[in-house]
């Protein structure tokens, strides 16, 4: 592999990394994914109540033909999907294990990297950390 490739299981076993507490790992994920590659992700975030703090709602990573899509229900569960789009429309959605929806990730992330150094650089900051 070369010095400037990202390893594709590596960079998974960083995202899983955090998943023992769901939330933390939701919020942590979507933290990463905004300094790691912010104009392709968007992160929808909701109040719990009047006062109280803002949750990540929904993580959407467009990857080429390819959407990511990380919701987190009212009652803490989440549910991954991967959408295939044309010209900004949903050819096909489908409903993925978490496994493999980070596993989808880790693939898009990597294959971002290879375009664009800024994000080769916030990926290799996230597997630091």
């Amino acid at each position: 592999m070369d010095e400037g490739a990202l390893d594709i299981d590596l960079l998974a076993a960083s995202l899983r990394s955090d998943a023992s507490d769901l939330n933390a790992f939701v919020e942590s994920l979507a933290a990463k994914l905004e300094e790691a590659v912010p104009d392709r992700v968007q992160v929808q975030r909701r109040r719990d109540g009047l006062f109280g703090p803002k949750h990540v709602r929904r993580i959407a990573l467009d990857s080429g033909s390819t959407r990511l899509e990380l919701l987190r229900g009212d009652r803490g569960g989440i549910e991954t999907r991967c959408s295939r789009t044309s010209g900004g429309i949903v050819l096909k959605n489908e409903q993925l294990d978490t496994d493999a929806w980070l596993g989808a990730l880790g693939e898009a992330l990597a294959d971002e990297a290879q375009r664009s150094e800024r994000a080769r650089l916030a990926l290799q900051r996230l597997l630091i950390d």
